[in-house]
């Protein structure tokens, strides 16, 4: 057993503390072995390189055999079709800037045609040949196995835990237990030099995995899958298998501790210089450079590094400048990142341009002539104007979002299908999503008579939902974890008691609200007290109505989704009573239960309360993090009409809330959208965040 697996979480801290990263990975060793200074880069810095077509497409095949192993362990067959879905819907959800421009690929349009035609090639070979998989499999073991241990390499305890995700885990007809790595490759590698280099894979792979499970390893296997076809007609899968005996095992752990050890030491030491390896074919060279001069003069906060290794960052960082640069000019040092930048091929990011720069010049070589005429600073993101030239077609930029995205570095932007009207111009309205540096905390200025504040947009205004606006009576919003929903109906509830709001009911089926001890609510959590307070609800909106009584009611119903789901349903809503249906011969009467009415159900009941709850008092805020046509129906989203999405995980999502696209690109953290009656398009806004 390695002894820091005894370590308490103090311990654990301290040890920590003295290394510049808080694991290790083959990958990682193999890194550090070919280029350290990318090394360095990538793992230290956090700076990732972009990836290329072929590097996704080998992604997205990894996915499709995922898929394919996944539903086969369940006893399901699957077929080529559903295979190619589950790799074409990685390749779509890979935000722009992650996509590396290229010369034969020279927008993210054209990277993501390839990416899907490499995909579809290695999934085609794959089913093909899938005997090379199938024909001595037994029982699969694991799949996409993730895998975090403490591990003894060549006799020595390395005092940082091993991550690492294996593809594939199976047992053999023979009984042998198999790990496999699936490769996507351009070439295949030569066997003999494969053997060698790959050995030390494959016992990172083993050891992981026994450790993990205590199943000893008795062979690794490397499935290469070649893209291209082969003129020879040979096959186009070529595993290489590596057998774990024990001669190969001592070879291979001390091959691998080498690299290992001096990869640990570097990190263990802050003052260690990571080499540039000038003849590294698999790197950058342009790229490695760049961020060697941007360590000269950039400050740790220009890194996306943890919180904890910061500190430590921001050492070695000064002291490269004291030692590595005294008495250079810091002009020269930017002059050379600037040359250096020249040569990465259509990568924005490197260049000395500002956003409405870029994106003048991105849209100038595709023949777009546009002039950024406004930029506005928000919180979670900025609003560019684009003054379109004349003989343009608008629809030109909007078919160019994703190559703005990469050039701007960013996941994805918004731009809205309508034009943006300002100072009684229209434009084309570019919103750019960003790290947010401030907080946009609840402020009881911003509270108008009855008018709610829901946040703050980037043009400055309060974006509000109107209590006394008989248009805009319920809303339905939606967002995944962490985006910022539970938060925004937190400020709703605050704003709604300031604004006079005596009886505000919460139902939080996932007791999110009990804890926060909020005043002068009604909280109901358990289903059934939901379901009676409804019932009740609603007989208090009835008898509203028949008097003509009127009073401001707030309902604020969080995850109603779920809560519907585990409402009663069916039989359990019919009620019983016993009758009388004859006498015996004693005379005594002969009772029977009979079935006499039913109730309402939870979700018919709310839809009653919006339907008619306006015209008396009632606003009801609908929350919930499921986005599906099952939850949010044609009929359900009537009886709301405003409706505010903050971050959801895919496109669709957006859609069935919103009707348009946009909900996927927010930043989360209270980054939202609203569409209500009292805006004439979709706004982006800052919610309000209260301690």
């Amino acid at each position: 057993m390695n002894k820091y697996e005894k370590y308490t979480q103090d311990q654990l801290e301290e040890l920590f503390s003295n290394y510049l990263m808080d694991s290790w990975s083959y990958s990682k060793v193999s890194s550090f072995a070919r280029n350290e200074k990318a090394f360095e880069m990538n793992y230290i810095y956090n700076q990732k390189s972009k990836h290329s077509s072929t590097s996704i497409a080998g992604s997205a095949y990894h996915e499709a055999l995922r898929y394919f192993f996944s539903n086969l362990y369940e006893g399901e067959v699957s077929d080529i079709i559903d295979c190619e879905k589950q790799a074409f819907e990685y390749i779509d959800e890979r935000p722009a800037f992650v996509w590396k421009i290229q010369k034969i690929t020279p927008t993210v349009e054209e990277c993501v045609k390839k990416a899907y035609q490499i995909t579809s090639s290695l999934i085609k070979n794959f089913f093909t040949e899938q005997d090379t998989y199938l024909s001595e499999l037994k029982e699969v073991l694991a799949i996409e196995k993730y895998i975090d241990v403490w591990l003894i390499i060549n006799g020595v305890e390395i005092p940082l835990p091993c991550h690492m995700q294996i593809d594939l885990v199976i047992k053999t007809i023979d009984e042998k237990v198999v790990v496999i790595d699936h490769k996507s490759k351009t070439s295949f590698t030569d066997e003999k030099e494969s053997v060698l280099v790959i050995g030390k894979q494959a016992i990172t792979y083993a050891l992981g995995y026994e450790k993990s499970t205590g199943t000893k390893v008795d062979e690794v296997w490397f499935v290469e899958n070649k893209n291209s076809k082969n003129k020879d007609g040979s096959p186009q899968l070529k595993p290489i298998k590596i057998t774990l005996d024990k001669n190969t095992r001592r070879l291979y752990e001390a091959s691998l501790y080498e690299p290992l050890k001096r990869m640990i030491e570097a990190v263990s030491n802050p003052d260690y210089v990571y080499m540039i390896n000038d003849y590294d074919n698999l790197t950058d060279l342009a790229e490695i450079y760049t961020f060697w001069a941007k360590t000269m003069i950039a400050e740790v906060d220009e890194f996306d590094i943890k919180d904890s290794k910061k500190d430590m960052i921001a050492k070695r960082l000064k002291k490269i400048r004291n030692a590595e640069i005294a008495g250079i000019d810091p002009k020269v040092i930017a002059s050379f990142r600037k040359n250096a930048a020249k040569f990465i091929t259509y990568d924005f990011n490197n260049k000395d341009m500002t956003k409405s720069e870029k994106i003048e010049h991105l849209l100038m070589t595709f023949g777009i002539h546009v002039q950024v005429a406004h930029e506005f600073k928000g919180y979670s993101s900025d609003t560019l104007l684009l003054e379109v030239g004349v003989g343009t077609k608008i629809s030109t930029v909007m078919a160019r979002k994703m190559d703005i995205a990469n050039a701007l570095d960013v996941a994805s932007v918004r731009i809205s299908d309508k034009l943006f009207v300002y100072r009684n111009k229209s434009y084309v309205s570019v919103e750019i999503s960003k790290k947010r540096d401030q907080n946009l905390f609840y402020d009881e200025k911003y509270l108008s008579g009855m008018k709610i504040p829901i946040g703050i947009d980037n043009f400055g205004n309060v974006v509000v939902w109107d209590l006394e606006n008989q248009s805009t009576p319920h809303v339905l919003i939606c967002g995944a974890t962490g985006s910022g929903k539970s938060v925004s109906l937190i400020s709703t509830i605050s704003y709604a008691k300031k604004a006079g709001i005596k009886n505000i009911i919460i139902f939080d089926p996932k007791y999110e609200f009990a804890s926060l001890g909020l005043q002068d609510v009604e909280i109901y959590s358990d289903i059934n007290d939901i379901e009676t307070m409804m019932e009740m609800i609603v007989e208090d909106m009835n008898n509203r109505v028949k008097h003509g009584f009127m009073q401001k009611t707030l309902i604020i119903f969080d995850e109603f989704a779920d809560a519907v789901a585990n409402a009663k349903k069916g039989n359990e809503l019919k009620i019983y009573q016993d009758q009388v249906v004859g006498s015996y011969a004693s005379g005594l009467p002969k009772m029977k239960r009979v079935h006499v009415d039913t109730k309402n159900s939870l979700e018919e009941n709310l839809r009653i309360l919006l339907q008619k709850g306006r015209s008396v008092g009632f606003r009801v805020v609908s929350a919930t993090q499921r986005a599906s046509v099952k939850v949010i129906t044609g009929d359900a989203k009537v009886n709301f009409p405003v409706q505010i999405c903050f971050r959801v995980p895919k496109e669709i999502d957006s859609k069935v809330v919103l009707d348009e696209s946009g909900g996927e690109s927010l930043s989360g953290n209270g980054d939202g959208l609203i569409k209500s009656p009292e805006y004439l398009d979709i706004v982006r806004f800052q919610g309000f965040y209260k301690k």
